[in-house]
């Protein structure tokens, strides 16, 4: 894994990550690190006095590693075990951009959201798929509410399984949304016959869940249990 950091204004997509996100990302064991049980933590806090973000003196710390140029994943299934922080303006992510993101940019490249949570929301995550011309307020995702308790209660199991034709999300093994290559055709070019590179993060305010309110509890940690990927078998 590497890390992502800043505020996005050096090349993330422009600044605030292209999503009006409030976060500066670190590299710092105060933002990432194990906690001597095997799993890591991501954590958003409060920021310190004299960092400075594109809005002015930034509000919040946290970190975003990715596997770009380290590890693809083919076609196959990419799972990972994750315990979720809740609260307003939290942003945790469990996603994929194409393998030749940022030579390709967005949305050609491709981007499947194996996981997003709206803070506000904690019994509800989504996933969806993004290409050239069904990005953004993409018609290609779906939320699915967890059948008992919260994104916070316990770990849960976030997946996808792709090839060339589909692509298939779960949570904690259940199915909850299939997007076939026909229905991604009526819009534009399918991402789905390719490699992917894996990202995880925690972002904190912007478009997708609005800001913290002012009484927003912090450190938020996002706990990983695992990452795993699986080549599909040859046919």
């Amino acid at each position: 894994w590497s890390y992502d950091t800043a505020d996005g204004c050096n090349g993330g997509g422009g600044c605030g990550w292209g999503n009006d996100e409030k976060e500066y990302y670190t590299d710092g064991s105060e933002n990432i690190a194990l906690n001597g049980q095997g799993q890591l933590m991501i954590v958003a806090r409060r920021a310190p006095a004299g960092l400075t973000c594109y809005y002015g003196p930034c509000r919040y710390t946290s970190a975003k590693i990715t596997t770009r140029g380290k590890v693809l994943a083919a076609p196959g299934r990419v799972e990972a075990r994750i315990k979720l922080p809740v609260g307003q303006g939290l942003w945790p992510a469990f996603w994929m951009l194409g393998h030749d993101n940022p030579t390709v940019p967005w949305p050609e490249c491709g981007e499947i959201d194996i996981m997003e949570n709206k803070g506000s929301q904690p019994s509800t995550t989504s996933s969806a798929l993004h290409g050239p011309g069904y990005s953004g307020a993409t018609p290609f995702v779906h939320e699915h509410t967890l059948a008992r308790g919260t994104v916070s209660d316990d770990f849960h199991t976030f997946a996808v399984e792709w090839d060339s034709l589909h692509v298939q999300f779960f949570v904690d093994d259940t199915a909850h949304y299939r997007v076939t290559n026909v229905g991604i055709q009526q819009y534009g070019r399918s991402v789905l016959n390719q490699s992917f590179f894996l990202i995880l993060n925690l972002a904190v305010g912007g478009k997708f869940d609005g800001d913290p309110q002012s009484d927003a509890i912090f450190p938020a940690t996002m706990l990983v249990d695992y990452v795993r990927v699986y080549r599909a078998e040859a046919k």
